[in-house]
Formats: C-alpha cells, structure tokens, sequence
C-alpha cells in the first residue's frame, strides 16, 4: 500500500496482530493485575505516534454494540470523565436524567486490521456508569464482569463459553434495511453444508472474515457453509464468560463489516427466510474450578457430574421464564420451528437435537452442555448472565410424586407474546435482573412484538425486519 507522505498511521501484519491480541487475551484469561495493565496501555498510546483515535464499545439491553471514537490524546487527558448521551440509546436513560458515565476496561483491548477498521486505530470495551458514578443496571456486560470476578474470588470458580454463530449472507449492501422495498432477501450462493467451491463469493467471505477473526485473536477452530443456503458458521474457542461475550459483538461487527466492503450483507436475523433453517447460537458451557472441569464425571449420565446435571436441570426447570433472553425477537420464535432442527424442546439429551440443551461427548478438557435454543441476536452478556445465575440459583423441578405418570415433553414459547407473559410475571427473572431491568426490558420487547404481526402465518413479514433491534433504525422506527 502506498503511504500518504503527509499520514503515517498504524498499520500492522495480520500475524503480528494475531500476536499481540493473544497476549491481551492471555492477561485477561489469567486476570492479570488491571492496574499494570493500564499502566501499560496508557503508555503503549503516550509513546506510539501513528495511533490518532481510540474506539470505546459498549451495548445497550437489546445487545446492539455502539462505539465512539475519541482522540487518543482526549482519552489520555480524561479517561476518568468520559460521558455520552444516554436518553439516545434505547433501553438507557430517560432525557432528564440523560447524562451517562464511561469507563475503559483496559483488558478489553484490541489491536485492530488497517484495511477492515482503518489505519491508526485500536479498540477497547468500556463500562457504563450512572451519574453518581455507580454501575448502570442496564448494562450487563458489567454486571457479567462483576459476577464472573465475584465467582472467581470465592473459590477460583470460571465460566467458560464458547458460540457457534450462524448467519446468512446476502445479495446487496444494507439488504435488512431495504427489506421494507423489496420485500425479499437474495441469496448468493446455494452450495450447502460443508460444500461450496473455492472460490465461491460465500467461501471467499467466509475466508476474509475468518482472516479478520484471526488477527483480533479470537481463536479460530473451523469455518464452513451451513445447511441453508448462502449460510455460514465460524467457530472460535472458548474463553472466560465476559471474553467470549465480547468475541460475540466482534465476530458479528466482523462479518457485517467485511460483507459490507464487497457490496453484501451479513444478516443474524433468525429467521430471514420461511421455509429454510434459520440462524442459531448455540452455546457451549462449563464450569471450571482451580484448572478442574466441575462438569466431567466419566461415571456420570452421558460423562457429565452431578453439578453439571443440577445446572442443566436449573435451566430447564426455569426455560420458559428466561426464554425472551434467549429469544428476544418476533422473528426468534419464526426459528423455534422442529421442521428445521430447531430445539424447541424443554429437555436434555446427548443425541436429540431437538432438545434444548444437547451434552457433547467429552472428557476431563471438553466437558460441557450445549444450549442450543438461543437465537444470534441475543445480548450476549445479559445472555450468559442470565444462563450462569439460572445454572447456579435457578429452583429445581418439583418432583411429580405420581412415578406411574408418563412425563409429557414441554416446549418453549411459540410467539414472543407468550414469552413475554411469562418473563414479566417470572420472581426468579425479577430477582436475577431486578424488577426495574425485568419492566424495562419487557417493554422494549413489547414494543417491536405491537409494530409487528401478531401471527407468525407461513411467511416473514416486513416488520419482524424492519423492526428487527439489530437492522431497526431511527429514521424507519417512527415512520411507521
């Protein structure tokens, strides 16, 4: 690449990126002291001229990922007084009460690709505080931290996850966006699973976006086409609770974002298109203590202890009240469909993927559950928050005292009216995510479900798009 004479801005190899993002990555997994590394990345910024802006991520209640940029020299200087406009994020603050705080999780930090972010930037998560300075209850990527630090304090007890995210690849930049005109989606290719040519526009994507994945450290395992077509899935391995959920907001703002530079669109709506299988995230976990996996009994039902079964049983006695967490759109229950190898059962098996939550073949390292209802537009932190305190707090099943009785199989949620009924009137969701976050939640639930049609029928309507909480924006929201 030709340098402008008049910028030189940082720019480094994807090897030397994967490098140096593995490392940050291995501080955080170690938890390393915070203060040092701060102490380091500010230096890091004092002492490398080419870097100009610094991008500060944080998500709102839905999950959207929203960033800002501030001048490397500004956030140096006032780091400690970061503010921005909380009554503009839907699910934050009310406008007389609008003023919101940031703080930098210096950890969270990445050294980004030149060509797919632009030169002379790097990224870092940050924190939303209240006013008086205070954690924001909105903000569950630091409810998550502080959970997962309070676990660890205690016994040396770790989540680790790891996703397996699908999404579809379309024809057209902003093609979500466009939905309300044309009404379709265009695929643009139709190999299938596991297959596609080399050069295939949906393998070329596939490769570049891994290629980016790599670089930000993420991990990468395998990549591949799914089942439907022009669908993809790209796994990388797991991390600690909090890292796992920031990979998530990576991996999509990746894809969305190299299909963007090619004239394309990656879509994590779970259900674009009728008639073919929908986008899922499934979520593998476990539970970790002192390098020990608490999950693995090799004498166990399906290698999995005692522990593992009673978190597994905690989500499943409580599946339908957490449902809207899992499932937080109209269009996520359109996905929850069995005709498509959707696992929309209330259960537990090692071989039925029908099944909610699926238990892999594993051993001591790899023991774990895979929930696999979970659409890809969940908010991942409030999602594993929710999964974790559910998997530890979460009541037990009554036991049915009538043995002779035939166990019936339950389902979840059909529509998002039903989950909503039952995630408001829930007292373990009220006392997991408080009362004010389990009304305020709800309530922006409601109000996508009322823009849309209440009746799923046989075909995607243009509001379960339009007003889709990743694709809506402010403009098409008070058009209609």
């Amino acid at each position: 690449m030709e340098r402008d004479p008049l910028r030189d801005f940082l720019e480094l190899t994807y090897d030397k990126l994967e490098e140096m993002n593995l490392e940050q990555k291995r501080l955080r997994m170690e938890r390393a002291d915070v203060g040092a590394i701060e102490e380091t990345r500010r230096r890091y910024l004092a002492d490398e001229k080419r870097i100009k802006a610094v991008t500060v991520c944080f998500s709102d209640l839905e999950g959207r990922m929203h960033m800002l940029d501030y001048d490397k020299k500004f956030l140096l200087a006032s780091a400690g007084n970061l503010t921005f406009d909380g009554s503009s994020i839907r699910g934050f603050s009310e406008l007389n009460e609008s003023d919101l705080r940031l703080t930098i999780d210096w950890p969270a930090f990445y050294w980004l690709p030149s060509d797919v972010f632009g030169a002379g930037k790097v990224l870092v998560f940050g924190s939303v505080h209240a006013r008086d300075g205070g954690p924001y209850s909105a903000d569950f990527r630091a409810r998550l931290r502080a959970l997962t630090d309070e676990l660890h304090a205690k016994d040396g007890t770790v989540l680790y996850a790891a996703p397996e995210i699908e999404g579809f690849l379309f024809r057209g930049n902003d093609a979500e966006r466009m939905y309300y005109e044309t009404g379709k989606f265009e695929f643009i290719s139709t190999g299938g699973y596991y297959h596609s040519l080399p050069k295939d526009p949906l393998r070329g994507f596939i490769d570049a976006a891994a290629e980016v994945q790599r670089a930000l450290g993420l991990g990468n395992e395998k990549d591949h086409p799914e089942v439907a077509p022009s669908q993809f899935e790209m796994n990388f391995g797991f991390a600690d609770a909090v890292i796992t959920a920031d990979h998530i907001n990576l991996y999509k703002l990746t894809c969305r974002q190299v299909a963007h530079n090619t004239g394309l669109t990656a879509s994590f709506l779970p259900k674009p298109v009728a008639g073919i299988n929908g986008n899922g995230m499934h979520i593998n976990m476990s539970l970790n203590r002192r390098g020990k996996n608490l999950f693995y009994d090799k004498n166990g039902d399906d290698g999995l202890s005692k522990e593992g079964w009673d978190f597994v049983e905690r989500i499943l006695a409580n599946a339908s009240d957490i449902c809207l967490v899992l499932n937080s759109s109209v269009n996520a229950y359109r996905r929850l469909d069995p005709n498509f190898e959707a696992p929309n059962q209330i259960k537990a098996s090692a071989i039925n993927r029908g099944a909610m939550i699926r238990i892999p073949m594993g051993n001591e390292v790899s023991a774990r559950i895979e929930v696999r209802s979970v659409s890809p537009d969940a908010n991942p932190y409030l999602l594993l928050y929710t999964l974790l305190r559910t998997g530890l707090e979460g009541p037990l099943p009554v036991a049915d005292e009538s043995e002779a009785k035939r166990p019936r199989t339950r389902f979840l949620p059909g529509n998002i009216y039903d989950a909503l009924r039952l995630f408001k009137s829930s007292r373990f969701v009220a006392e997991i995510l408080g009362e004010e976050i389990q009304g305020k939640y709800a309530e922006l639930k409601q109000s996508g479900a009322d823009r849309c049609p209440k009746e799923l029928g046989q075909y995607v309507k243009r509001g379960e798009v339009m007003f889709h909480h990743e694709v809506t924006n402010q403009a098409l929201w008070a058009s209609f």
